[in-house]
């Protein structure tokens, strides 16, 4: 987790409070009330007003001087439905106490806290947690607050406002102080067999008729060595067993690379709108679909024709089989937006040639146009292999040996109301993530 405060310093200082000229203006008055009346009172009276009035202002300048604001999230990565831990420190390094110490920290409001509520803010989609405190010399205090995760989406934690001064309040002090936290909430999973797909081999992904392509990381048995193989594929306990050099035979495969092709539009013409929860559906399909791929060892890739915030180009993950992989598709899929930087049909035209020959390209839209019909036809004729995922109202048209699913939007698995981590946990541990590395490089920094 990243700290808050170290990396960029205040942003600006304001000053306020109850001082005014008036308070001068009073110690005069008293002093010549004083001096006319002969009370010793009254001008001991002006001398401590005179004597609070540097003291207090001393007090404002060294209030925030010296005094750390630290933000820890227990993890930066979540699904929709899991709740953060968020823990804030502040600490008082200088030997003068804080008398009062007011702290807004700024944090998006689809980040809601468990127990309490945020403060809304002029910033759009953003609200504020409130802390009044009081620190002694030398004190460190923290609290410990839950956000819960209710939808996808990068977020960034925001500034962090203080405000602080003296013992009598006559001066105050504030300073903006900027964080590069973020969390990172993922798209909700299924499994696929929520969908109706089949669990196993659902794109057609079988066994090939010839040895193209081997599996390291699928071993079917043994075999006496051969002058050709290398050392890496040298079996020594069978090795050891049997007295002669065995060698592992991987399980072959037509194809162990899958490409999802994300659409982003949601209708025909992007100038016509969209439709956010038909966009929500498509891109937690796509989700489903590389965590399935993942966790059935492909090298699997995601590309789209939306873009990420303050970007103006598709966003896509290369393919890839890493541990990091799958926390590289989901974070890509957390940050996509509703704007699409170009036509799904020209991402498939420019992208399908940098791809390997085996591939599968797996398009998830949710509307069939005639033109992506086309190039899909196009692609299929020059000996790609294609699955269309279609989540629009209507059935598309068949495409001759086009692997074709149609998941309306009635389906009952895209009206639940909750169970959103709970799908998202099934699906990892459909694919057998759950308890693999992968899962934890996906949902931990």
């Amino acid at each position: 987790m990243k700290r808050e405060g170290t990396k960029t310093a205040e942003a600006r200082s304001r000053r306020g409070g109850q001082f005014t000229p008036v308070w001068f203006e009073m110690a005069a008055l008293l002093i010549v009330v004083g001096i006319i009346l002969d009370e010793p009172a009254v001008f001991a009276l002006a001398a401590s007003i005179l004597t609070v009035i540097p003291v207090a202002w001393l007090w404002k300048r060294r209030s925030l001087c010296k005094l750390d604001y630290t933000r820890k999230l227990d993890q930066e990565r979540a699904f929709p439905g899991e709740s953060v831990a968020m823990t804030v420190q502040i600490t008082n390094r200088k030997f003068l106490p804080v008398s009062w110490l007011e702290i807004k920290d700024e944090i998006p409001l689809s980040l809601t806290l468990e127990d309490g509520a945020l403060m809304p803010t002029h910033i759009p989609r953003m609200g504020y947690l409130q802390q009044v405190l009081a620190l002694r010399w030398y004190e460190r205090v923290s609290r410990s607050y839950r956000l819960a995760c209710t939808k996808r989406g990068i977020y960034g934690l925001g500034r962090v406002h203080l405000k602080s001064g003296d013992l009598f309040t006559l001066f105050e002090e504030q300073q903006e102080r900027c964080s590069d936290d973020r969390l990172v909430v993922f798209p909700r999973a299924w499994p696929l067999s929520d969908f109706g797909l089949p669990p196993k081999d659902p794109f057609g992904q079988r066994r090939a008729q010839r040895r193209m392509i081997e599996d390291p990381l699928s071993t079917i048995g043994v075999r006496d060595h051969r002058p050709e193989d290398g050392m890496r594929r040298i079996h020594w306990k069978a090795t050891a067993h049997k007295g002669e050099l065995q060698v592992r035979v991987y399980e072959p495969t037509a194809s162990l690379e899958s490409v999802v092709f994300l659409n982003v539009s949601t209708f025909e013409h992007h100038w016509q709108g969209v439709l956010p929860t038909l966009l929500e559906n498509a891109i937690s399909v796509a989700a489903s679909i590389a965590v399935w791929a993942v966790g059935h060892r492909h090298k699997v890739g995601m590309v789209t024709n939306g873009c990420l915030v303050q970007s103006d180009q598709p966003a896509r993950v290369p393919p890839g089989r890493s541990p990091e992989q799958l926390a590289a598709i989901l974070e890509m899929l957390a940050g996509v937006t509703s704007f699409a930087t170009g036509s799904i049909e020209k991402v498939l035209r420019r992208e399908s040639p940098r791809l390997p020959w085996g591939a599968t390209l797996v398009v998830v839209t949710p509307i069939v146009t005639h033109r992506l019909e086309d190039i899909i036809v196009t692609l299929r004729d020059a000996g790609r292999r294609l699955a269309l995922v279609s989540l629009e109202g209507k059935p598309p048209s068949p495409l001759c040996s086009v692997l074709t699913y149609h998941l309306p939007p009635s389906l009952p698995v895209f009206n639940q109301t909750n169970g959103a981590l709970t799908s998202s946990r099934k699906a990892l541990m459909a694919s057998g993530l759950l308890n693999m590395e992968a899962y934890r490089h996906a949902t931990h920094a």
